[in-house]
């Protein structure tokens, strides 16, 4: 069984270390916050750097929140990158820029080893869970390498392509999500406006071709004003700027993820970036002057 290097110890990557350290994986650790004590207890290895992970582990496991924070793991002071050797394994499971990991899988490439980018989908929940759906860029020889390892963190692993594909993948989903949340908020707003009761419209909706895992989820949070993040605001916005940064440069246009970003600044500033992402809805009751649920 591999040794597995674990970087970015955080709402999603604490889990999900978990799971790999409970299947009966070695852990190495490290995170800019000291490491979760259960994680040490367990027989976890706490690294003082990246490169000392690097060093120890078959494979580094990168889960942090944005371009920049990957580009300093790999290559800033005592990176990855520094303490990399051939024939080991880097995956980035974080969300970022689909261009900036092209460039990133050549330059450790460049050093022998193998990477992929392994986005994943679920929050939280599917971090806890381990459910989380996972899309995997990348060569074949180190995704079946890696395969058993995502096994223990979703149920739903898949390699699109190669390098970078994953996280294009990402972002296809996060404006689909986008656009589903601004969808059912719509909806559910436009109901209890109306004077129907939202929780009773959404039950009704749950059986037809409406349906859908948002509409269940997140359609719930809106109605019980449960807007505690499980994926913050400001992570959603990071990736529909991905969206809209790569629609620019292959010359798209992307009307209604725009949309759905505006909606999201306007929860941001309104003080909620740290909202969970179904608070969208919020902007457009702004909009309305009307909450969803209100007499």
């Amino acid at each position: 069984m591999i040794d597995i290097g674990f970087i970015g110890l955080g709402t999603m990557g604490r889990p999900m270390a978990g799971h790999l350290q409970a299947a009966g994986h070695r852990l190495f650790l490290h995170d800019v916050a000291p490491v979760a004590p259960e994680l040490i207890s367990a027989g976890g290895v706490a690294c003082k750097s990246a490169k000392q992970v690097a060093e120890e582990a078959d494979a580094v496991i990168v889960m942090v929140p944005d371009t920049p924070h990957v580009e300093a793991v790999l290559f800033g002071k005592d990176g990855v990158a520094s303490g990399i050797s051939k024939g080991k394994i880097v995956v980035d499971m974080s969300s970022i820029s689909p261009l900036a990991t092209k460039e990133f899988a050549k330059k450790i490439e460049a050093l022998g080893a193998d990477y992929l980018d392994a986005p994943v989908s679920g929050g939280e929940v599917g971090a806890k869970a381990a459910s989380l759906t996972i899309m995997v860029g990348g060569p074949e020889r180190a995704f079946n390498t890696m395969k058993p390892v995502f096994d223990k963190m979703g149920k739903n692993v898949t390699r699109v392509g190669a390098n970078g594909d994953g996280q294009t993948t990402k972002v296809a989903n996060q404006i689909i999500v986008a656009l589903t949340i601004e969808a059912v908020g719509e909806a559910l707003l436009f109901a209890s406006k109306a004077g129907a009761d939202p929780a009773l419209v959404r039950q009704a909706l749950m059986g037809g071709f409406a349906s859908s895992r948002i509409l269940e989820v997140h359609g719930e949070r809106m109605v019980k004003r449960n807007f505690d993040p499980g994926f913050r605001i400001e992570l959603h916005q990071k990736d529909l700027n991905l969206a809209l940064e790569g629609a620019r440069s292959l010359g798209l246009s992307l009307p209604s993820t725009a949309v759905a970003q505006q909606l999201f600044s306007a929860c941001t500033a309104h003080g909620g970036k740290a909202w969970d992402h179904s608070a969208m809805v919020r902007a457009l009751e702004l909009m309305a002057g009307h909450e969803i649920g209100a007499a």
